[in-house]
């Protein structure tokens, strides 16, 4: 049965192409494509039936212009930069600080530290900020890489950035530096980081050496107690890999349940097969129907797949979330979506103050009168902190490859990669890659 209609690209030369979804024989949800030169190829973009498929679909969504659309020539998706084409204006920024890394990722979607180019320089790292600024700022900004930790001016980044004006930074990591300098989680608190988007796959070794290439569960341990320390917010962020780890899921979701309220959340991204893959495609990748399986079955229905929604402020098939609020006996109540998570979110500016508000760590903002009694006003500030450091937040991201590649979703993508050249690429776009690992945008 014919779904509907959309344009996507050849797995094999990115060449832009009509495709549709489809329901399969199985009822599940495909897309189907046909390059002239490679043939057909059809892709499994939901692992449920027609009926879910449909409601999955937020109607709670609005269009947004993107702020100074770049002008294209070649059109969606080989020249973003935003373009008028565009219906997300953006809610959080990547900027890459380097392509160097201390690990050698078997599963890399920067294939970091292969030909790096130098680091980016104070000055251009300056430009990006006063272009985003231009563009829309301030955005909740994400310090990527290749490792971005390899980098010594580290905090000064990010104090440049609190000077500039943004407001919320997040480091994304693998955590070896966090856990091998003591102190470091400290001095990037206090240039003003607020989250720590950890890597963190799985609870045994063996994950590890499989998708970073070495044991690595005692350097993560490490590094959370380090952020902990800090006061920095910790949100877990598992990649997850057919018949690697996607048997630790309730495991992950209990451990970081018992590390709150440093662990702010889990954030899921079934791996998608871009940038340095050493593993192979399977006919039947991880989708969000699979995801929300997993999560039921693996915590006994404490958290159940209907406690899910996908986002509004992008596509709805692209995400999924929930929101709980841990009780004082340990158990979890599911809150409701219209005030409890960023599933309500119908732009980009509700969801950059629900990410920047869930995933910051401790801080009470509480003031006290003279004689050291709380006034009334920071009595209901410190209530609020404390319900905010109870509320534990469980999400995914399901990122596109050439293979299920949406012309549909990509429009409304809300997470752009920063480049001197291109301007604000969606994330999807900025690291696709063909069969031969060859790129629209990277280096």
């Amino acid at each position: 049965m014919l779904i509907g209609k959309t344009q996507s690209v050849c797995p094999q030369c990115l060449r832009l192409l009509d495709a549709e979804k489809h329901s399969g024989d199985d009822g599940c949800i495909y897309m189907t494509k046909t390059c002239p030169e490679h043939g057909k190829f059809t892709s499994l973009i939901w692992e449920g039936d027609l009926r879910s498929y449909l409601q999955w679909s937020s109607e709670n969504t609005k269009n947004e212009a993107p702020v100074l659309p770049k002008m294209t020539d070649k059109g969606c998706p080989y020249d973003c930069g935003l373009c008028a084409e565009h219906l997300r204006k953006g809610c959080c920024m990547l900027l890459e600080l380097t392509n160097r890394c201390n690990l050698r990722c078997p599963v890399c979607f920067a294939s970091a530290g292969e030909q790096a180019p130098a680091d980016l320089s104070m000055e251009e790292i300056e430009k990006q900020y006063d272009f985003l600024m231009a563009h829309g700022g301030p955005f909740n900004i994400q310090l990527s890489g290749g490792e971005p930790t390899v980098r010594d001016d580290l905090p000064e980044i990010i104090r440049l950035g609190r000077e500039k004006g943004f407001s919320f930074f997040q480091l994304n990591t693998n955590g070896i530096r966090l856990a091998e300098e003591e102190d470091y989680a400290e001095k990037l608190k206090a240039a003003g980081l607020d989250t720590v988007f950890l890597q963190f796959d799985g609870l045994d070794d063996s994950v590890y050496i499989t998708l970073r290439g070495k044991a690595l569960l005692a350097e993560k341990l490490r590094a959370m107690e380090n952020c902990a320390k800090a006061g920095l917010g910790i949100v877990l962020v598992p990649v997850m890999v057919p018949g690697v780890n996607d048997m630790q899921v309730g495991d992950l979701l209990r451990f970081a349940l018992e590390h709150m309220p440093s662990v702010r959340g889990i954030h899921f991204q079934p791996i998608s097969y871009f940038g340095r893959c050493g593993l192979d495609r399977p006919g039947r990748p991880i989708t969000i129907p699979r995801m929300l399986r997993l999560i039921e079955e693996q915590t006994g229905g404490v958290m159940k797949a209907a406690d899910f929604s996908g986002g509004g402020a992008e596509n709805p098939y692209c995400s999924f979330h929930a929101s709980y609020m841990k009780r004082k006996d340990g158990s979890l109540k599911l809150l409701p979506k219209k005030s409890g998570s960023c599933c309500c979110c119908t732009g980009s500016d509700d969801s950059r103050e629900f990410v920047a508000n869930q995933w910051s760590g401790s801080g009470s903002k509480a003031e006290f009168a003279a004689d050291g009694e709380m006034t009334e006003t920071s009595a209901l500030d410190e209530f609020l902190e404390q319900a905010r450091l109870n509320t534990f937040a469980v999400s995914g991201m399901v990122f596109q490859d050439a293979y299920n590649l949406d012309l549909e979703r990509l429009k409304r993508c809300y997470i752009c990669e920063v480049d001197s050249r291109y301007g604000l690429v969606p994330f999807c776009a900025y690291n696709l890659t063909d069969t031969e690992g060859r790129s629209l945008y990277r280096r």
